[in-house]
């Protein structure tokens, strides 16, 4: 008996010390690769000011003389990330309610399993249906020059997101204990009111888990915004008008680029904002969700 009891303990803290050396990877892991981006991508503002950089309205990298003004792709990646986040988190989460509370099991089941298959498509995939169907639909609809726009970029990226959302949303109302809503049906709440008075607000840690990851899933997207988007380093006026992205941007040229050049550097100081940015949305998610637990 004494030795299956030091055996457990002897398991237990085997365990333990692999979730904390595998935690304290995870760091490790993060700040090499903040140190890898600021060795290239600082040795730019060497001979660029990072004002200029970051405020500059022109990205003309190959010219004489060359400039690096990424202000353009960021309004160009704010303007597809805020246009997919408006679309998929309503969508998204009538779709987790839906089938966590509302569907019969069978559909549920259904569901759940097209939900999985549309997030185990290639990014390069949906971006290629976008390019055949999405694009020219957007173009005939608006009326307009191209159909290679934000607003397609958008879209695309909106349907890429949802299953994230969907899924992790759904996980995170099934997770409210099941008295809750008995509790509320007991006290006289109809089906919709123990649903959106109590599960939604027990679940909304989890929730906004989930739209954060669909959001960091948006602006960390390549392939299919590079497809679709028309590639335009020019501040848009409009959704309906060609943008190119930071992600898009580092895809396109880092193949081009020779080695130790400014143009090479730039692409790395393009990563070390996009870094910056998904460590703000992901601070800024775990702070509200630790809020929401209190």
């Amino acid at each position: 008996m004494q030795k299956n009891f030091n055996g457990k303990l002897v398991k237990e803290w085997v365990i333990e010390r692999c979730i904390y050396l595998s935690g304290i990877a995870s760091i490790i892991f993060v700040g090499l690769i903040f140190i890898f981006l600021a060795k290239e991508g600082f040795s730019l503002f060497k001979t660029v000011s990072v004002s200029d950089f970051l405020l500059g309205q022109k990205w003309y990298p190959i010219s004489t003389p060359a400039q690096f003004g990424i202000l353009p792709l960021i309004v160009g990646s704010l303007y597809v990330t805020l246009g997919a986040t408006i679309i998929a988190v309503p969508i998204g989460i009538a779709s987790a309610v839906y089938i966590a509370e509302v569907a019969p099991v069978k559909t549920r089941e259904i569901l759940k399993s097209g939900i999985e298959v549309l997030a185990a498509i290639p990014s390069v995939v949906l971006g290629f249906i976008g390019m055949m169907t999405l694009v020219p639909w957007v173009k005939n609809t608006f009326h307009l020059p191209t159909g290679l726009t934000a607003f397609s970029g958008a879209l695309m990226l909106a349907f890429m997101a949802m299953p994230t959302i969907v899924s992790i949303a759904e996980d995170a109302l099934n997770a409210v204990p099941k008295r809750y809503k008995e509790a509320a049906l007991a006290l006289g709440a109809t089906r919709w009111q123990a649903i959106w008075r109590v599960i939604f607000p027990a679940a909304s840690s989890g929730i906004l888990a989930a739209v954060m990851l669909g959001i960091g899933r948006v602006i960390g997207e390549t392939m299919a915004v590079m497809m679709i988007t028309g590639n335009a380093a020019r501040i848009p006026n409009s959704l309906f008008e060609p943008v190119r992205t930071l992600t898009a941007t580092v895809a396109a040229e880092m193949g081009e680029t020779v080695r130790g050049s400014d143009h090479y550097f730039a692409l790395f100081a393009i990563g070390i904002v996009l870094f910056i940015i998904t460590f703000f949305i992901n601070l800024i998610a775990d702070l509200a969700v630790h809020r929401k637990l209190k």
